[in-house]
């Protein structure tokens, strides 16, 4: 069974700290067996204090963290040298040298720091709370920060923003692990939407600044909305204002791939979608997806999940 191990530091927020217990407590296999361990440790296995008028006592201490196939940090007051100097305390920093090679690493809202600290994000693209977004990206200049989305998935190493983005991440994690199935009855369970659309900047006390020439945010939510169509560099070098050349470095420093890699990720992701949710012939997902033709979905759809369109559709078919 996979085993989920849930860090808890001193002025942990009780809200997030709670939010892989409950969803992937919830997940279950046909047969009404759990899918998942969660396990919740602390640094000493002691009592910490909460972000509230209450402490919270564990039944494990850092040694649960060698034992993790997941290893999820959830976020704490955001004092102390990792905040403020971006720094790792000894006892922090030795529990995370004890992860397994291999172990899945997930933060929730502002553990991002907590990850940017111990090296495991520099090079990679993140995301924290919209309200650290700024202060983050001085600290750590060396992390691709996407401040715009829910979430960053980037294979072995996730990152949500604040809060109820932890949902959103936990529920993508039981899609990825389980499919849609799993993941939308998880999600009926705990009353929350299956998947949330649109990034961080709807949730913006006050609205973000038009920068129509510093980011391609805009026209990352567009092509979602045509993945369909042709979409040719010059097209969305257009749509974002900017060059060719300008539209591509831009684009590869916020979410670290090329246009055409990114586009064809989420083409793949839309695809896997409809063949879970739908009983649109092979053809027609092809066709809503961009690839175009059948053999061309078949191709990529293999190449990256290892199976065909039919068998993908046999095994993760909602209510199948």
């Amino acid at each position: 069974m996979h085993r989920i191990v849930v860090l808890a530091l001193d002025g942990v927020m009780p809200f997030e700290l709670g939010i892989p217990g409950r969803v992937f407590g919830l997940a279950q296999d046909a047969a009404g067996a759990p899918l998942y361990e969660v396990l919740t440790c602390t640094l000493d296995g002691r009592p910490v204090r909460a972000d509230a008028d209450f402490a919270i006592a564990v039944e494990h201490g850092a040694e649960a963290i060698a034992t993790a196939d997941t290893l999820v940090v959830a976020p704490n007051v955001p004092i102390g040298p990792v905040y403020e100097e971006g720094l790792l305390p000894s006892p922090l920093a030795d529990a995370l040298a004890g992860v397994r090679p291999g172990t899945r690493i997930v933060s929730i809202c502002i553990a991002t720091y907590v990850l940017a600290a111990a090296g495991l994000l520099d090079g990679r693209p993140a995301t924290t709370h919209w309200r650290h977004v700024e202060r983050f990206q001085r600290m750590f200049p060396q992390v691709r920060l996407d401040g715009d989305v829910l979430f960053v998935d980037d294979g072995d190493v996730l990152t949500s923003a604040g809060a109820a983005a932890g949902v959103d991440l936990c529920l993508h994690l039981l899609r990825r692990d389980h499919g849609s199935a799993t993941a939308n009855a998880v999600a009926r369970r705990c009353i929350v939407p299956a998947w949330r659309d649109g990034g961080q900047a709807q949730y913006v006390e006050h609205p973000m600044p038009e920068e129509v020439s510093a980011s391609t945010a805009a026209t990352r939510t567009w092509v979602l909305q045509h993945l369909d169509r042709p979409l040719q560099l010059s097209l969305l070098a257009s749509h974002a204002g900017m060059s060719v050349r300008t539209f591509t470095r831009r684009f590869r420093a916020e979410t670290g791939a090329s246009p055409g890699d990114w586009i064809l990720r989420q083409r793949v992701e839309l695809a896997r979608r409809l063949l879970e949710t739908t009983e649109l012939p092979v053809e027609r997902v092809a066709g809503e997806a961009g690839f175009g033709t059948a053999a061309s979905l078949r191709g990529h759809l293999r190449a990256t999940v290892g199976v065909s369109p039919t068998a993908y559709r046999a095994a993760f078919r909602v209510g199948a």
